[in-house]
Order: structure tokens, then C-alpha cells, then sequence
């Protein structure tokens, strides 16, 4: 079965279409209420470890190791698996706070769950 996983910052306007909308961030988004966030799921689980968090720091140098270490927390992580299940039924738009979308974890955790769909 093919799934539509979709990503998107919380910002942006949140359209008609998407599916399941789903955060995917540890910390609620600076300036979002839960009227504009429009969001279905709140799933704190599939966030990397604070202490990998910390590490990365959003410096795109480090993205490389980052995306290694995330998959390796994820495989160990029993929380990602609603968010495979939700995919294998539908369509998914995972939300993201950070201001860089070319180096952020959501597009780690959207290649690692379409991996198990």
C-alpha cells in the first residue's frame, strides 16, 4: 500500500487537504494556539532524545550524523509505530516548528516511516 506522508511547517496556513495532521515536535510552536494549529495528533514520542537534540543544535554540518543517530532512537522507539499505523491507513502531514526544512528531524522521521509502510 502506498502512503501519502506529507510535511509541513505549523506555521503555513493548514489547506483543505492532508490528511491526519500530526506534530511532531517535543515543544509546543512559539506563537501557534491549538485553534490555528489545526492539528489532529500531538505525538511527542517520535522527537528525538533531548540529549540528540542538544547535539545536532539545527547546524546543518552535523545533519548527516544526526539523520544516523535519529534512525538508530527510532528503531528503538515504541512510540513511532502509531504514526506507521496512521500512514498504512491514509494519509499523514506531519508538522514541524523549525525554521530550516532542508535539515530538520521531521524529514528524518517522514523517510523512516515511509520505510516501514
Amino acid at each position: 500500500m502506498f502512503a501519502m506522508i506529507q510535511i509541513k511547517r505549523i506555521y503555513e496556513p493548514a489547506g483543505k487537504k492532508g490528511g491526519t495532521r500530526i506534530l511532531v515536535d517535543r515543544l509546543w510552536p512559539r506563537g501557534i494556539t491549538l485553534k490555528k494549529a489545526k492539528m489532529d495528533l500531538w505525538l511527542k514520542d517520535a522527537t528525538p532524545s533531548v540529549a540528540l537534540c542538544k547535539w545536532f543544535s539545527h547546524d546543518p554540518k552535523t545533519f548527516a550524523e544526526f539523520k544516523k543517530r535519529y534512525k538508530k532512537e527510532l528503531w528503538k522507539n515504541g512510540g513511532v509505530e502509531c504514526l506507521v499505523k496512521l500512514a498504512k491507513n491514509g494519509s499523514v502531514m506531519l508538522l514541524f516548528a523549525a525554521r530550516d526544512e532542508a535539515h530538520n528531524r521531521t524529514l528524518v522521521l517522514k523517510e523512516f516511516v515511509e520505510s516501514k509502510v
